[in-house]
């Protein structure tokens, strides 16, 4: 980690960051195996994987959470896995590409869904963004960054979604802006209250090059 410079913080690997909030996300499930709090949030059991150039956030937070994810394609069984949700008020990403490789096992292929936006003079854009991250990779830099406040406490970011699987006096950090770069992070999901999509190809095929990385 590099001095505080003008306001701003810099990780060369986001992921460093990141550990904290993961450590968090332990401990909700330990708040969702006693009962104390609902699993209510399910996702598909596949992550997605998105790239990026430029992410430009402001209003930034980050906390540990539980998604429940569904371990088969019918629905039947589910598990619990451990989540850093990052969000953001308002973002812009530039060149902007997210795929997802889905198995078919009735007849043994696997296909793969790309999707590409932002890559001209107009960025994607996104407002009260929440992506709930496996794992992430990119140079970052952080401006006005507090590490260590409780979630409950947190000034910055869109509020906490209703029913979202965290703990109100858990591990969070937030800034008044972040900036990535060279974005390649894996997710479950990802919600926004509005997502804009500038220059929007959408391919499907077998080709793993399809792949944003």
């Amino acid at each position: 980690m590099e001095s505080q410079v003008r306001g701003g913080t810099r990780w060369k690997r986001f992921a460093v960051v990141m550990v904290p909030s993961v450590a968090a996300a332990a401990a909700v499930g330990v708040g969702l195996a006693q009962g104390a709090l609902a699993a209510s949030f399910s996702v598909s059991g596949q992550q997605f994987k998105v790239s990026a150039d430029h992410l430009h956030g402001d209003g930034f937070a980050q906390y540990g959470g539980i998604d429940t994810v569904y371990t088969k394609t019918d629905g039947k069984e589910k598990t619990q896995v451990p989540v850093a949700i990052s969000s953001f008020d308002d973002a812009t990403i530039t060149k902007m590409c997210q795929s997802v490789k889905t198995e078919i096992p009735i007849i043994n292929k696997t296909f793969y869904l790309r999707l590409d936006a932002g890559g001209g003079d107009t960025p994607v854009s996104a407002h009260n963004l929440y992506i709930d991250v496996a794992q992430l990779d990119a140079n970052a830099e952080f401006h006005n960054i507090d590490i260590g406040v409780a979630v409950k406490d947190k000034t910055r970011g869109p509020d906490v979604k209703q029913g979202e699987n965290v703990l109100p006096g858990g591990f969070a950090q937030q800034a008044e802006s972040a900036d990535l770069y060279g974005v390649k992070q894996t997710a479950w999901a990802t919600t926004a209250g509005t997502f804009k999509l500038s220059g929007l190809s959408m391919r499907l095929g077998a080709s793993d090059k399809l792949e944003c990385y």
